[in-house]
């Protein structure tokens, strides 16, 4: 069998996962021309690459069509609402940045908070004799949101184009919605709750717990995601050549480093980059370089592939 992973058919998101898979020198080649729905990524011909949509690669994890995909994690969330038992967020991979947020128009000058709009819910309900009503594309995300913020007095409204218009439209009175600036809701005369943040969404490489996973496509996915994560560990790090005595082993703990190779006296250690100066404060004298990828056994995105699958009881 092959593995399927499924990446974005289009705009900015394919080119930022095509850009993170070339990092990892592993260069994203469509098979059908410009405008094809499958590609390959160079030296692993067991791994069948399909473009789709991020909300058909979010809805292909949950069914089990797709081994592992790249979307947002507000698609994924909102299309699995009980996420751990069909989908395994593997690695947040720094892009595609947005937030699922509530807004309400900027002329609810009083209304600030969730509780504000709590209020506003109950005194509309009771005025109007129905319930507000609030445009979103997120619908298992807003009910779990208002259900945690204790608000009830209100009902859903779908939107199946821009709903930040719903308020103008005057189809709904606030909206549940995704910004990454917060321009286009400024625009459409809205604003955002200052508790409203429901998540701070970027894409993610998952993988599904629902897919068949036998030994050949479990050796394709290691085979990826060892290289991947040996790639993301590297840009993570630095890897420090110093000359350390007979207290080596207690300065390497208390530096919080790892060590990669010893000869001698000469040490290799792998130090998060974050922790630099104190590291070097505590080791010495050290030569400080940086390297394309960390091979070192600890593979941290196959393992926790490996982890999940066998928390979801299937082979690992």
């Amino acid at each position: 069998m092959t593995l399927t992973l499924a990446i974005p058919s289009k705009g900015r998101l394919q080119e930022q996962a095509a850009e993170w898979f070339a990092d990892a020198g592993l260069a994203l080649k469509k098979t059908s021309g410009a405008r094809g729905y499958r590609a390959t990524l160079a030296g692993l011909p067991d791994i069948d690459v399909r473009l789709l949509s991020a909300s058909e690669i979010a809805a292909s994890l949950v069914a089990g069509d797709v081994h592992l995909g790249i979307t947002g994690e507000d698609l994924i969330r909102e299309t699995a609402p009980e996420l751990a038992a069909s989908v395994a967020l593997i690695h947040a991979l720094g892009f595609g940045y947005a937030n699922v947020v509530v807004a309400v128009p900027q002329a609810w000058i009083d209304i600030s908070t969730m509780a504000d709009l709590d209020d506003v819910c109950a005194a509309f309900a009771h005025r109007h004799r129905r319930r507000l009503r609030i445009a979103t594309k997120y619908v298992h995300l807003t009910r779990a949101f208002f259900a945690h913020a204790g608000i009830s007095d209100y009902r859903i409204v779908e939107s199946a184009g821009a709903t930040e218009g719903a308020p103008t439209a005057g189809s709904a009175e606030a909206i549940v919605d995704i910004t990454t600036t917060g321009a286009t809701l400024a625009a459409n005369g809205l604003k955002t709750l200052e508790d409203g943040t429901i998540l701070e969404s970027q894409a993610q490489l998952a993988a599904s717990l629902t897919a068949d996973w036998d030994a050949s496509e479990r050796g394709a996915a290691r085979a990826l995601l060892v290289r991947l994560g040996a790639r993301e560990r590297a840009k993570a790090s630095h890897v420090l050549r110093v000359r350390l005595g007979k207290d080596a082993e207690r300065r390497i703990a208390q530096a919080k480093v790892t060590m990669l190779s010893r000869g001698g006296e000469e040490y290799s250690l792998l130090c998060p980059r974050e922790r630099l100066m104190e590291a070097v404060a505590v080791l010495g004298a050290a030569t400080v370089h940086d390297v394309d990828y960390v091979f070192d056994g600890a593979d941290i995105l196959d393992e926790k592939l490996a982890r999940a699958l066998l928390l979801k009881g299937t082979s690992a």
